[in-house]
């Protein structure tokens, strides 16, 4: 059979998977804190028909003669880029204007986060008891301040709860959690923590707007005893190279629709070019069988 028929299907392949990303991007152009993909191909191996050889006294050099095989997918990278700022008013929605990630949990065991992820969508909502939840119920985590009088910061991971009492309450660039008790004083019901990691492109995608390390992404917990996610391995926002938090704002895909669309049509062109290259090789292996004729 003709290579280049191989090569037409390789190719077929790549683009049905890059236009299976493309779609995705699409499909989650207002999905708030979503990060768009992005596919890279690589050339596979080339067949050596010749190889090279050095000048001589009585004949110059020739470069080596090969063909190739074909395309293979390099890669499926997420681009971490920030996102715009949408405007929401609300106290519970918010953004991380800088690099970062929101930590979420089924709460703590012992000193450490209970199952940790991480997501930059930042609509929160309030549950019965008062602790801070996402839309599917994992907690926010960061650091709980004891309760009044004494009110002082617990110095471990935990909920952020605020008293179903309160009158209102308000969040800070820096992370803390406000609150106005029933008799009109001002106390502190937590303070958000951020994590960081070494390599934000190897993390991986979990669904539901979530996250989880990988053994390239670098992980924040980074004890000898590898105990889970602890106090002092995440970074108070604006701290340790993390960006601060926006209240009442949501920060938006970073997909560029334009760009998007720009790349089907490339897709589709290179797809198309393959398929005509499977065709192109199938009249021609058709006219070796009627030299029999």
């Amino acid at each position: 059979m003709l290579r280049s028929m191989y090569s037409g299907i390789g190719g077929m392949k790549n683009f049905q998977v890059k236009l299976d990303v493309i779609g995705n991007n699409i499909a989650n152009v207002n999905t708030y804190g979503f990060k768009k993909g992005r596919t890279i191909f690589k050339d596979l191996v080339s067949q050596q028909i010749a190889g090279a050889s050095g000048p001589t006294a009585n004949r110059g050099g020739v470069n080596p003669k090969q063909v190739g095989l074909g395309s293979q997918l390099a890669a499926i990278d997420t681009i971490h880029t920030q996102g715009s700022l949408q405007t929401t008013g609300r106290t519970l929605d918010l953004a991380i204007s800088g690099d970062g990630f929101f930590v979420l949990g089924n709460g703590v065991v012992g000193a450490a986060v209970n199952g940790p992820v991480y997501t930059r969508a930042g609509n929160f909502y309030l549950d019965q008891n008062g602790d801070i939840v996402n839309a599917d119920g994992l907690y926010l985590i960061g650091e709980p301040y004891t309760a009044p009088p004494a009110n002082a910061a617990s110095g471990t991971v935990g909920k952020i709860n605020i008293p179903t009492t309160a009158k209102s309450f308000s969040i800070g660039s820096d992370g803390t959690v406000n609150y106005v008790d029933a008799a009109g004083n001002l106390y502190i019901a937590g303070k958000i923590y951020l994590a960081k990691f070494k390599n934000n492109d190897g993390l991986e995608k979990a669904g539901q707007n979530l996250f989880r390390e990988t053994a390239n992404s670098g992980s924040i917990d980074v004890d000898a005893v590898k105990d889970g996610v602890e106090l002092v391995e995440l970074n108070a926002p604006g701290t340790g190279g993390t960006g601060t938090i926006v209240a009442g704002t949501l920060e938006m895909s970073n997909v560029d629709l334009a760009e998007e669309f720009t790349e089907m049509i490339v897709a589709q062109r290179g797809f198309q070019a393959n398929t005509r290259i499977i065709t192109t090789s199938d009249e021609i292996l058709q006219e070796l069988v009627n030299l029999k004729k």
